[in-house]
């Protein structure tokens, strides 16, 4: 039985349908097993790894080895590589594909930060179409029947934007899903996402499903991007930092239930506490796992009454049976706090002039100082 109701229909990615059209965003520290698994545990959907340098995995390192593990109780394997170099990314796609360790492949586009994009990566990429198209297409051809997807944003500022050609490229290169960020590298994740770049983008792309990125920070977000925009799927990122319920909450909207997930303060302990086991199994280490939760508090507890000194030891807990201590003090019967618990969370930035290499938007060609540009960047992000 479908999860929605008859005004929404399910998501297919090349032969994976999805009852609730929701997407995971890949979130660098952040959207490891542990957390996937603990998203899944509330709502449905496709939980996709954090984002994987392609030359790291080519060239094996223990650190992309690790990230692209799956429980077994993840019955849809997704991983987005990042890479810039058509050679590399497709050694890439070819070894998760010919290793049986992927169900799901995507090809990040989208990422803002200076690192990335200063070498000609992520958001900066789309704007050499051809070197795009290289990339796109070679990771399609080698992904065989493995659905291959791409995420990208709006373009690199508001004077030079990519993502209607983008599509297209993409389109006709045989990806399986498009997934667009209405925002440009320059905003960085500042403001307020264009939802209308989103529909341009699914009058554009018509053969394949066009996904929406962006400010969906409750259940009734998902719905209304998906009627407002046309699109066949949501792309859920910052929103769901220190709230792994918002997947239940986005399934019940797209029910058309009107019950949402409020979680009393003893709710939110729970999902930490939880969160913080997972983390132990997957890193097989309860301490390492104790200091990675750390910048998860703040998310966790976003406008709850739990005051200052508490927030700071929970932020040095070096032990469940610590955490356990503290979350045993706190009043676990204290409603939801409505609206000061939603919202933006983590570091939206400012609007700022990207990174870019030295000539970059001079031509949409890649030329020979364009060549060394990302032949750097892949080695520069070989680490993982």
């Amino acid at each position: 039985m479908s999860t929605v109701n008859s005004e929404f229909s399910p998501l297919r990615i090349g032969p994976i349908e999805l009852a609730s059209p929701v997407v995971l965003a890949p979130m660098a520290g952040i959207t490891n097993m542990a957390f996937r698994r603990l998203c899944r545990e509330y709502g449905g959907g496709l939980y996709v790894s954090e984002m994987i340098t392609s030359r790291a995995l080519v060239e094996r390192t223990r650190v992309s080895m690790k990230l692209i593990e799956h429980h077994p109780s993840e019955n849809i394997r997704s991983i987005q590589l990042y890479g810039v170099d058509p050679k590399t990314v497709r050694e890439a796609v070819t070894m998760l594909v010919a290793e049986g360790r992927a169900d799901h492949i995507d090809l990040n586009f989208g990422c803002p930060v200076p690192k990335v994009t200063r070498k000609g990566g992520g958001a900066a990429l789309p704007w050499k179409c051809e070197h795009f198209r290289q990339i796109v297409s070679g990771a399609v051809k080698a992904a065989g029947d493995i659905p291959l997807t791409i995420k990208m944003r709006k373009g690199i500022d508001p004077a030079h934007l990519t993502y209607l050609e983008a599509g297209r490229i993409a389109e006709d290169a045989g990806v399986a899903a498009v997934a667009l960020h209405g925002r440009t590298a320059s905003e960085f994740y500042s403001g307020k996402a264009d939802w209308s770049a989103i529909a341009k983008l699914k009058e554009t792309v018509t053969s394949v499903p066009v996904l929406g990125n962006g400010d969906i920070w409750s259940g009734e977000d998902g719905p209304r991007m998906m009627r407002e925009t046309g699109c066949d799927g949501v792309v859920v990122g910052r929103g769901c930092l220190g709230r792994p319920w918002l997947f239940g909450d986005l399934e019940a909207a797209f029910r058309g239930e009107e019950h949402r997930i409020q979680p009393t303060l003893g709710g939110v302990a729970t999902a930490l506490r939880r969160h913080t086991v997972l983390l132990a199994e997957f890193l097989d280490d309860e301490a390492h796992a104790c200091r990675d939760i750390r910048k998860h508090i703040a998310w966790y507890f976003k406008g709850y009454p739990i005051g200052g000194d508490t927030r700071r030891r929970l932020a040095l807990v070096e032990s469940l049976a610590e955490m356990d201590e503290i979350l045993g003090e706190l009043d676990h019967d204290a409603p939801y706090p409505g609206a000061d618990a939603e919202g933006p969370r983590g570091r939206a930035g400012t609007p700022k002039r990207p990174a870019l290499p030295d000539g970059w938007l001079d031509s949409r060609d890649l030329d020979e100082q364009g060549q060394r540009d990302v032949a750097a960047a892949e080695t520069e992000n070989s680490g993982g």
